[in-house]
């Protein structure tokens, strides 16, 4: 890759560790010739990444998340750095990030375009996504009915607490906990997954890239609340349709050279095996019970 020579720092200051982190990793690339911009909340509106030729993310996922809109429209890499938890998407750990902050910065890292979901409502545009969008009833109270068309033509109707539109990159988050498939994040497809249906035949539907898809509110009464990677939710009313797609931008995810999907998977969601085949014992030597891991 180029090398960088612009920095923008996104940094969680709530996250133990990350404002001194950032620090240090600032006046290495300071050092290094490199023009750093830090910034702290990531500002409302668009075009505070234009003209970086990286950002740099200090906290957990839900960091990347409130920059992955604006990273994916400018173009511009995102290197995670875990001051959090899981961190599926900050794939660099604070010593790695110590380590190999040079090399990062001569461009020694390779892209993992990541797709978004493109959200639409009755009023107009709602966003986009990264990890999923959630259809649900706004007071979240009550069962709601909710038709689902793919391309003009009809999937079924769902009477469910809500629907969960993932991404790949987001089949490890809300998707998974509610029983959704795990999908490799290069398919770029949409996976849509009912939150408690009635109907018990009702499972996940795994969408290809360029569909189109049409949500529509049949329970007489209910509003809808659209909710965007758990963390931006807007009222849709009683008529209110919404539309989903994938969308034209990618998120330029930064990752080691030498990065191993399936290896952050059998880490994180304490997977069996190794890159050998061989199969590692628990600790203890008992075997997980069902239901544990995320």
């Amino acid at each position: 890759m180029t090398p960088i020579r612009r920095l923008a720092f996104v940094v969680n200051a709530q996250k133990s560790g990350a404002t001194e982190l950032a620090a240090v990793l600032a006046d290495g690339a300071r050092a290094a010739g490199v023009m750093v911009r830090l910034i702290g909340e990531p500002p409302a509106g668009e075009g505070w990444l234009a003209g970086q030729d990286a950002c740099c993310v200090i906290g957990g996922d839900g960091t990347i998340l409130g920059v992955a809109g604006e990273a994916a429209r400018a173009q511009v890499p995102v290197i995670g750095v875990n001051r959090g938890g899981l961190g599926f998407l900050t794939t660099f750990s604070d010593a790695e990030a110590r380590e190999n902050f040079s090399a990062l910065l001569a461009g020694s890292f390779q892209i993992s375009p990541r797709s978004l979901l493109s959200c639409t409502g009755s009023a107009g545009p709602v966003g986009l996504a990264l990890n999923e969008v959630l259809i649900k009833a706004e007071d979240g109270l009550r069962l709601v009915r909710l038709e689902v068309v793919a391309d003009d033509e009809l999937v079924t109707e769902y009477s469910c607490d809500g629907l969960i539109f993932s991404t790949p990159t987001g089949s490890t988050a809300y998707n998974l906990s509610a029983g959704g498939p795990l999908v490799h994040p290069g398919a770029e497809v949409i996976a849509l997954t009912p939150v408690c249906p009635h109907t018990l035949s009702n499972r996940s539907i795994i969408f290809q890239q360029g569909v189109r898809l049409r949500v529509r509110l049949r329970s007489p009464g209910a509003r809808l609340l659209v909710a965007l990677d758990g963390q931006r939710g807007v009222a849709v009313g009683e008529q209110g349709t919404v539309e989903i797609a994938v969308a034209r931008d990618r998120l330029l995810l930064a990752q080691r050279p030498d990065y191993s999907h399936f290896a952050i998977m059998r880490a994180k969601l304490k997977w069996g095996g190794s890159a050998t085949g061989e199969q590692k014992p628990e600790a203890g030597g008992q075997r997980p019970e069902p239901g544990q891991g995320v």
